[in-house]
């Protein structure tokens, strides 16, 4: 019979290690600082805005709710002094997410600057920045931070205690599912031990650390800002510190059913007892670990958006499933390269558990899907649906790796069990070679006690020695017999690894459980990225009512001039255009435009196009061709406006040959 052949999915531990390393670099390296779940879709003023009179408050609506604080709303005038009361006015009303902030009276006519930053209520930081002009525009002096809310090194020190946090749950509760479900014996094996251990403390010393990083990740930016007391107790009124928090308890409890697991049932020996001692170890570490899992449905995207009540307990499905594959995965790993030995029904059970979390984990992939997507156009056209189409193919070629695994897994319990007669003189290296898993270790016990080899021995044993021994012990030195105790166990060792690594099916069942957690850690750092971007759906809609809530009134014979950041998506695709309508009233105006990087360079864009709508009176849409007239600059002259009215003007940027996108914005004429 031909022996079969293990695949070659790599060369060695390090390799496949150091890839997952980088892909996962490369991953958090390209991740933008954190968007959230809640968007601004309006303002009033809205940005660019020119009006003719001071406004009694300046008002911001939201996609989702939002927590304010007292400077989550401020109003800065030309030369960067507060011209708001500091008052955050509750504007609510029904599904409308809208807060304002009062302006003092008296205000001179000038460009203000209205800067603002909250969270949402799927607990990540947001921020920005606007414009708009009393009576006509002027120079300012008010320099806003560069830095994105939730970025810089807290931001990013964030992000890691975050992956840390997600792969630190799916050892702990993966780890303790492998050994209940798939591998009692496993509870007493070190290295078992030590995985679920590490797996615990992981995940408290970085729900700590996010616990001490919340304040400055959602407020100042600033690392020094950790050992603010007076803002750690802030966080703690949140409800991002209330799940931390409670996330912390709940570990306490971790903690016990670990300390049982490898202690009190590892020493179990009676059937009955050890039964029923799993069976209440299963019941409360299910609670235990759902709990924490609820931790992060309360407080981040499932809380938030459409059907709540059903998507919490769906995404703690979720969070159990990923991590009772990819935490039992990385134990099974753990095992197969540092446990003694591991029973091939062990293997075939976890094979069958993996396949029961795959199940749930397509289902409540599918709905979660569904909820953050809500489109085939947010699917492709939103950082949320590529980062998604990402996951899916991590995950197919996850399953792929996954079958290979249970194939291997099918071959090691085909074997035959009756093996052919060792030939005469080559005991020991057939014994050590075919011997079953789940008697390796008890067969290793006796290779530590067998006599080294003459040569191995050397000269120090005495010459006139019996042959029964009888005063050798006495006579051999401390140090010689601790050197030879060492080179019986390097014997064992070396039998034990031979006889592992002439497994072929052992061997194939290795390599492509590694490749799996390989292909896993690239997996977890997608998802980490996924939970603190902005959802597609909620991307979309924040597109569709950008900017339209509200309208501007423009100032009569003054020119009308806004800003309208974009995204094409491709190279060089972001960016701003400035508007500029001349004089903006009913009639004959010149249109500029000016494009522009986010640094505030002029970027040079193949086409440019721009369509006047008055839906209100039927007009339109009136196409305009603007010229361009150097870098990042275009303009068109003689524009008609026949009718006042609240006027849409659309904006149509091209950076590629298929690259382009359509803004818009409401403005009142006349």
């Amino acid at each position: 019979m031909t022996t079969p052949t293990a695949p070659r999915l790599g060369t060695a531990l390090a390799r496949l290690l150091v890839l997952a390393a980088a892909l996962l670099g490369v991953l958090l390296a390209g991740a933008a600082p954190a968007s959230a779940h809640a968007a601004l879709t309006g303002s009033d003023p809205q940005d660019g805005a020119v009006v003719a009179t001071a406004p009694k408050e300046v008002g911001l609506t939201f996609s989702e709710q939002v927590a304010m604080s007292p400077d989550s709303i401020r109003v800065l005038d030309p030369s960067g002094r507060r011209a708001d009361t500091g008052e955050i006015i509750d504007l609510c009303s029904g599904a409308v997410v809208k807060y304002g902030v009062a302006l003092r009276a008296g205000l001179p006519d000038g460009t203000y600057t209205v800067a603002w930053q909250t969270v949402s209520a799927d607990s990540h930081p947001i921020a920005g920045a606007f414009t708009f002009s009393i009576g006509a525009p002027s120079a300012t002096s008010v320099a806003l931070p560069e830095q994105a809310a939730g970025g810089g090194v807290v931001g990013a020190l964030y992000g890691i205690a975050r992956y840390l946090s997600y792969a630190g749950f799916a050892v702990l509760v993966g780890g303790g599912a492998f050994v209940l479900l798939c591998w009692p014996r496993g509870a007493g094996v070190r290295p078992v031990q030590q995985t679920v251990v590490r797996g615990w403390l992981t995940l408290t010393g970085a729900t700590l650390v996010m616990l001490l990083l919340r304040g400055p990740y959602t407020g100042s930016g600033k690392l020094a800002d950790v050992f603010d007391l007076g803002g750690l107790q802030a966080v703690l009124q949140t409800k991002t510190g209330a799940a931390l928090t409670s996330r912390l308890l709940l570990l306490g409890a971790a903690a016990l059913f670990v300390a049982v697991l490898f202690g009190a049932y590892a020493r179990r020996t009676d059937p009955k007892e050890r039964k029923d001692l799993a069976f209440g170890l299963g019941l409360g570490g299910t609670v235990v670990a759902a709990g924490i899992a609820g931790t992060w449905a309360l407080a981040e995207h499932a809380s938030t958006g459409i059907q709540p009540g059903i998507a919490m307990p769906v995404d703690i499905l979720h969070l159990l499933a990923v991590a009772t594959w990819l935490g039992g995965l990385t134990t099974l790993l753990v095992a197969l390269y540092r446990a003694p030995s591991v029973e091939r029904a062990a293997v075939e059970r976890f094979s069958r558990v993996a396949f029961v979390s795959v199940a749930v984990l397509v289902a409540t992939g599918i709905y979660q899907s569904w909820r953050q997507v809500g489109s085939w156009s947010a699917l492709t056209g939103t950082r949320y649906g590529q980062l998604l189409l990402v996951k899916i193919g991590l995950m197919a070629v996850l399953v792929g790796i996954a079958w290979i695994s249970r194939r291997w897994t099918r071959r090691l319990a085909e074997r035959a069990p009756t093996l052919p007669e060792p030939e005469s003189g080559s005991e020991p290296e057939a014994e050590g070679a075919e011997k079953d898993l789940e008697a390796e270790g008890l067969e290793n016990e006796g290779l530590a006690d067998e006599a080294p080899d003459d040569e191995d021995a050397g000269d120090d044993r005495p010459a006139d020695a019996d042959a029964d021994g009888e005063d050798a012990p006495e006579e051999i030195d401390p140090e010689r017999a601790a050197q030879l105790a060492r080179q019986r166990a390097a014997v064992a060792t070396a039998r034990r690894k031979k006889a592992r690594d002439a497994d072929p099916e052992r061997t194939g069942l290795r390599r492509s459980v590694l490749t799996e957690a390989a292909v896993a850690v690239v997996l977890l750092a997608v998802t980490t990225v996924l939970t603190s971007t902005e959802p597609g759906r909620t991307e979309e809609e924040a597109a569709r009512t950008g900017g339209t809530t509200a309208g501007s009134t423009a100032v009569p014979d003054r020119p009308v001039d806004f800003r309208l950041p974009f995204d094409t998506g491709g190279v060089d695709g972001k960016g701003v255009v400035r508007l500029s309508l001349d004089p903006g009233r009913t009639g004959a105006n010149a249109l500029h435009l000016f494009v522009e990087r986010p640094n505030g360079k002029p970027l040079d864009v193949p086409e440019i196009k721009v369509n006047l709508t008055l839906e209100e009176k039927g007009v339109g849409p009136l196409p305009v061709a603007p010229d361009r007239i150097q870098t990042g600059h275009w303009s068109a002259s003689g524009v008609q406006l026949p009718l006042s009215g609240e006027w849409r003007i659309q904006v149509t940027v091209r950076t590629s040959e298929i690259d382009q996108t359509t803004i818009e914005k409401n403005v009142k004429i006349g």
